[in-house]
């Protein structure tokens, strides 16, 4: 997986992506992640990127010519990948979009936008597809770069140690992930659950399909609706569905029982 990112920022964006398990896989050369400074393509001699929005208002608007150089020139140096604007208007990230990306792509370009945006002509012409964070704005497309990065590169065969790395994780199967604990067994009176002290590998990986389970329907009832229980092909992995969902309504009346009688 190669992944271009025209920035502003090359400096900040690197110290962050070069690092830890990016920096390690990088090194191993199972990605390559690489920075490209706007500026750099600019033809004038106060490099600028940015002038007056045609017909008025506030701020300034990226230039459509610099942003092209730089774009041309990755696509010629390393061939034509898919470009995607960080944009508050484009479609959601979300860990599907990262997994549709990276079953459909080797090659990301990731365009940086600032101000208050880029000139269309550049998006109409180069930019394949736009991606929002959510429904926020930020000062610029660096932070989302980064995000959309990281989430698509640590799924690279080789970046992390197992699949499992990732497909245990949050979001994998519109589930949260289970409770995490470490040493020691017991901190400020809160003790580790006894399960996870007991060696006993299957009744540990029970409970932690459970603890997602009920997680998820606490706090995501949104992403619990989209769950697909079609995927639970054994009567176990079905019956211990139906004891998490019997143990979350049971929690949710004694929860709704003690908000009365506080009341």
């Amino acid at each position: 997986m190669r992944i271009d990112i025209m920035t502003l920022f090359p400096t900040a964006v690197d110290a962050m992506l070069h690092e830890s398990i990016l920096g390690r896989a990088e090194a191993k050369g199972v990605i390559t992640l690489q920075t490209h400074q706007i500026r750099a393509f600019t033809t004038n001699k106060q490099m600028q990127v940015d002038d007056y929005p045609y017909g008025g208002g506030r701020g300034a608007v990226m230039q459509a010519d610099p942003l092209y150089r730089c774009w041309e020139h990755i696509c010629q140096t390393h061939g034509r990948g898919h470009t995607i604007y960080l944009s508050p208007c484009g479609r959601t990230f979300t860990q599907a979009v990262a997994r549709e990306l990276i079953a459909a792509h080797d090659h990301l370009i990731l365009v940086c936008g600032h101000y208050e945006g880029i000139d269309q002509r550049f998006i109409d012409e180069c930019v394949d597809e736009e991606i929002s964070m959510g429904d926020f704005v930020l000062t610029g497309g660096e932070i989302p770069a980064m995000a959309l990065a990281d989430a698509v590169c640590r799924m690279v065969p080789g970046v992390l140690p197992e699949e499992e790395c990732f497909t245990e994780e949050s979001h994998w199967n519109n589930l949260l992930e289970y409770p995490q604990y470490s040493r020691p067994a017991e901190w400020h009176g809160r003790a580790v659950p006894e399960v996870l002290l007991s060696g006993h590998h299957e009744n540990v990986a029970k409970w932690r399909r459970k603890e997602s389970y009920k997680r998820t329907m606490h706090r995501r009832p949104d992403l619990f609706a989209k769950f697909d229980r079609s995927q639970l092909t054994t009567k176990a992995e079905r019956r211990l569905l139906a004891e998490a969902e019997a143990e979350f309504a049971a929690e949710v009346a004694a929860q709704s029982t003690s908000d009365g009688a506080q009341s």
